[in-house]
């Protein structure tokens, strides 16, 4: 026997430990820094939020532990985000201390990491500052400014201050960042700096401004590392941004000015291009890690782009395509997943499936929070913890899908009894049909649904499978149960449309996800929400002819802000009409009529016609249960239908507070 847990055996190279310098780490991960949370006073000043989360962020496991990036300037040239945290004053230095001193406590080394956003700054300012004055293609950005030569020289020197801070608060390193297109990355680009002075033009001297600020920063704090992430690719062909070429001879740039590693990163927010959504499959970027590598064998090369899996992880490093694998997102999704593989717990990780909700949030200015992990951004509130209850009670949960599995999971984790009812063969409920036919990696979707069958299983949950629940069944059932929780879902609203005059011509979405009704060549699709949307793609790439159908200006009007351009990139991709602004008059005859907002009317045939929405809660048990049980409780789209998050995430904290 080794003595070694399982995992421990299964990825040896991961979790042996690693020597940086005078530093050894117990492991080979790195928590990537993953932007800022929002948790923070608008002057930022950190809060006890915030603290609750760094406390948890600090016991993942990790080797080494960055810290979410805070702004130098005290202008807020460089904030980025409403409550990003500062670090351009000593006064905020006590809440730095107490977070490097929980990531010590853990036994791992604290890196805090400097962000200066640049062109993406000046939130509360009204104006961003640039190498040059470059119009943004994106309207929510301010207006630029360029920066003179003193200008430039005092950013470099707040940046050397800010790394004196954060190596006077107990941090041991600092890291710098050019990820998402920030400041650094705005003077290495071509892009953004088309300057005539020494600091543009050239590819050596458009990083000019990095080497002079990895000089200044290592002169200031000579006793402590220094991490830049660089772009391996940035995605902005599109703009006249840097090759991949231009991105590797930056790398050399900053490793020949004594840099002691290096984060290899994928695109700018404006690039049109995905580079960290479920769209791309895992792994897809490895390359990038893997020339940077062979081009700086000799420099610590970290990386995680796209690469949730521990598995992958381990054998790019014994493969030497990096040295430490980076993770942000799926030790937010699961804080605990490094310690469940350690110990061979690997199926009950709660997997990140790149939904990109905490960009999505971040990007409106709002706290981030992770669709599978309800708890993110409430670690402060034990409200929203799983604590023994007062009373054990017998509990029913009606549907085993989202929703339901949540609060069930929830609710048996405070120690009461719970059987799930669901009317079909298997744990998932919409989202095991969706996810089957989603355009992007599948797999993310699914990996909630198993995520759900194991923790059935091992908590002890009882699931009744093909048990619709019904008055009969009820009243055979009154006075066993104690709570009933309906997690019922949505359907979609048929009558919302003119009668069928044709047998056979509609079907609900739900029945051509599933498999249980097969569409025909042509298909009409009514409602452009993410459950048309799916079908429609998924429709077009089997050879089917595909319109669809929506009342709204817009199509993808329930789909995450990130994913919107996605949705409407494929369908532009597979020639998927979208019909947006329509009216249906009739259905039937092989065709449907409808009528746009200019009054213009058109005939669109059909083989098929699928109802994709709107949807409409399925509360009808609620009111059948009301006077036959102690406690009765909705969630998930039984309430308001409304996507994955939302489902989880209500179903997580009805299930904490029954």
């Amino acid at each position: 026997m080794s003595g070694k847990l399982p995992g421990e055996d299964r990825l040896p190279t991961l979790f042996q430990p690693y020597q940086w310098g005078r530093f050894k780490l117990k492991n080979r991960v790195k928590y990537g820094a993953c932007c800022v949370s929002n948790y923070n006073e608008r002057d930022g000043r950190i809060t006890p939020r915030e603290l609750a989360r760094t406390r948890v962020i600090s016991k993942t496991g990790c080797g080494m532990i960055t810290n979410q990036g805070a702004y130098p300037d005290p202008r807020g040239e460089g904030k980025a985000y409403f409550r990003q945290v500062a670090i351009h004053d000593d006064k905020f230095l006590p809440q730095f201390e107490e977070i490097a001193g929980f990531i010590h406590d853990a036994g791992a080394l604290a890196v805090q990491q400097i962000l200066h956003a640049g062109r993406y700054g000046g939130i509360d300012l009204g104006y961003c500052v640039q190498p040059s004055v470059v119009p943004q293609t994106l309207p929510h950005f301010r207006p630029p400014r360029e920066l003179s030569k003193d200008d430039i020289r005092q950013t470099i020197k707040e940046h050397a201050d800010a790394a004196k801070r954060a190596v006077k608060a107990g941090f041991d390193a600092t890291e710098i960042t050019s990820f998402m297109g920030y400041l650094l990355a705005n003077f290495c680009s071509r892009f953004t700096n088309q300057r005539s002075d020494e600091y543009g033009g050239s590819i050596e001297n458009r990083g000019r401004f990095m080497r002079e600020m990895i000089h200044e920063i290592k002169s200031a704090t000579p006793d402590n590392p220094l991490i830049v992430r660089l772009n391996g690719t940035e995605l902005m062909d599109r703009w006249g941004g840097n090759s991949m070429d231009d991105c590797f001879e930056l790398m050399q740039q900053a490793a020949d000015c004594g840099v002691d590693m290096i984060s290899v990163t994928v695109g700018w927010q404006e690039a049109p291009e995905s580079s960290i959504g479920r769209d791309i499959p895992p792994g897809y970027w490895n390359h990038l890690a893997a020339r940077a590598k062979k081009l700086l064998p000799d420099m610590p090369i970290t990386f995680g782009v796209r690469l949730p899996s521990p598995e992958m992880a381990n054998d790019c490093i014994e493969k030497g395509e990096f040295d430490l694998w980076e993770v942000c997102r799926p030790l937010l999704s699961d804080p605990e997943m490094l310690e469940k593989v350690r110990q061979g717990r690997d199926d009950e990780v709660r997997r990140c499936v790149g939904s990109l909700n905490c960009l999505s949030r971040l990007f409106r200015d709002l706290p981030y929070t992770c669709t599978v992990n309800p708890a993110l951004g409430h670690e402060v509130e034990p409200e929203y913890h799983i604590t023994p209850a007062a009373v054990r009670k017998k509990v029913m949960v009606i549907g085993a899908g989202p929703a339901g599995m949540e609060c069930a999971i929830a609710a048996r984790g405070r120690g009461h009894d719970v059987t799930v009812f669901e009317k079909s063969d298997r744990i998932g409920g919409a989202l095991l049909g969706y996810a089957m036919n989603d355009l992007a990696h599948k797999e993310d979707l699914l990996d909630i649904v198993r995520y759900y069958e194991t923790m059935a299983q091992k908590k002890g949950i009882e699931v009744k499978f093909n048990t619709g629940m019904d008055p009969k069944l009820m009243r055979s059932l009154l006075h066993q149960y104690d709570v009933a929780v309906v997690a019922t879902g949505a359907r979609v609203e048929t009558e919302r449309y003119p009668a069928c005059t044709q047998d056979g011509l509609m079907m609900d979405a739900k029945d051509v996800a599933i498999g249980k009704a097969v569409p025909g060549k042509r298909v009409v699709i009514l409602g452009a929400g993410k459950i048309g949307l799916t079908l429609a793609e998924a429709l077009a790439t089997k050879g089917h002819q595909v319109t669809l159908v929506e009342s709204e200006r817009r199509i993808a009007g329930d789909v995450m802000p990130s994913f919107k351009w996605r949705h409407s990139q494929w369908i532009q991709e597979l020639k998927i009409p979208a019909l947006t602004s329509s009216k249906v008059l009739s259905i039937g005859d092989g065709a449907v009529k409808i009528v746009n907002d200019k009054g213009e009317e058109a005939i669109v045939p059909a083989d098929t016609v699928i109802v994709a929405g709107p949807r409409r809660p399925n509360q009808d048990l609620i009111h059948e249960l009301e006077w036959m049980i102690d406690e009765v409780h909705g969630c998930g789209d039984s309430m308001v239908p409304r996507g994955l998050t939302q489902a989880i995430h209500y179903g997580y904290w009805l299930g904490v507070r029954i």
